[in-house]
């Protein structure tokens, strides 16, 4: 097994609809605003950005974002990541009711240096990390949708 291969899922149900949650979605400069452990985000290009995140554990991971896929009819975006991780992460929306399913993959391997000498038994504590980091990003975005757009963290 290779211990710096992540595969992580997420389900979000927000209590709006899927053109707003992929409005804000779509807006990655802006992720900062409601999700705190996404500390920057500075754009390189149309399609392209810098991306600085560091959840509870004491580490950032910088990466650079390339949109892949951006799809709303399908209710997709899609990034590839290189950098600190390697890999991709994709949001999928659904309707659900007057609300909306959002479904986050993300497929990636560690590439920092102190993280691959501590997949191994630091795997569990990563995990974690990332899964607090998912949760306090779907409390952001519950937040940021039901207001009116003002600093969240």
């Amino acid at each position: 097994m290779d211990w710096t291969h992540y595969r992580f899922r997420s389900l979000w149900v927000l209590g709006a609809s899927a053109d707003d949650v992929y409005d804000v979605l779509a807006d990655a400069e802006n992720y900062p605003r409601w999700w705190p452990q996404v500390r920057e985000v500075t754009r390189i290009d149309d399609r392209s950005g810098i991306v600085r995140i560091r959840s509870l554990l004491p580490y950032d991971l910088v990466f650079t974002a390339r949109e892949v896929r951006r799809d709303r009819a399908a209710g997709v975006l899609e990034i590839a990541m290189t950098g600190d991780l390697d890999g991709w992460a994709r949001w999928t929306l659904t309707s659900q009711g007057p609300g909306t399913r959002a479904r986050y993959d993300q497929e990636v391997h560690v590439t920092k240096p102190l993280l691959r000498r501590l997949a191994l038994p630091g795997r569990p504590a990563f995990r974690a990390n990332h899964a607090l980091m998912m949760r306090a990003g779907r409390r952001g975005l519950a937040a940021y949708l039901g207001g009116n757009h003002q600093q969240v963290c």
